[in-house]
């Protein structure tokens, strides 16, 4: 994306700050588990979840969230208006967080969607691979399609 902002100064040197500055708004960990879980790749299928994002706060946090190297856009080349986002290596390392995060949930709060928690319970380690092999068959040259990685 031409002309991207740095990002911002942190408020302190802490790790954790650093978390969460980048991570911890109300939408930035949905759009990335949209990339991640739900495979979403341009502006309108995020405009899709279930939580209803503003199409202008969901514009700026696809901004913040290219400006930390957490996602990356290129354009469609059949349509060259239209952006296509992807999760950088940065990104999708952090699966094993979200992963916790969704379990975490579902052990101390009524949450739906158990059939991903049971899939996650049923073999972590196996989801995760899974999780990283779409990504590896979202990246530009890469010959495997995504859908062959369901696991």
């Amino acid at each position: 994306m031409a002309g991207k902002k740095p990002a911002p100064e942190r408020r302190s040197a802490c790790p954790l700050n650093a978390s969460v500055e980048m991570l911890g708004d109300r939408w930035s960990l949905l759009i990335i588990r949209d990339l991640m879980v739900r495979g979403y790749r341009t502006f309108k299928e995020f405009l899709s979840s279930d939580e209803h994002i503003a199409t202008n706060i969901l514009a700026d946090r696809l901004r913040r969230l290219e400006s930390y190297g957490i996602i990356a856009s290129q354009p469609d080349l059949s349509d060259g208006r239209k952006l296509f986002y992807l999760l950088t290596a940065k990104g999708i390392d952090l699966a094993p967080v979200l992963t916790e995060m969704v379990l975490w949930a579902a052990a101390h709060e009524d949450t739906g969607n158990q059939a991903l928690v049971q899939l996650i319970k049923k073999d972590k380690t196996q989801f995760l691979a899974n999780v990283r092999k779409r990504w590896l068959a979202q990246k530009p040259g890469s010959k495997m399609k995504p859908e062959e990685c369901v696991g």
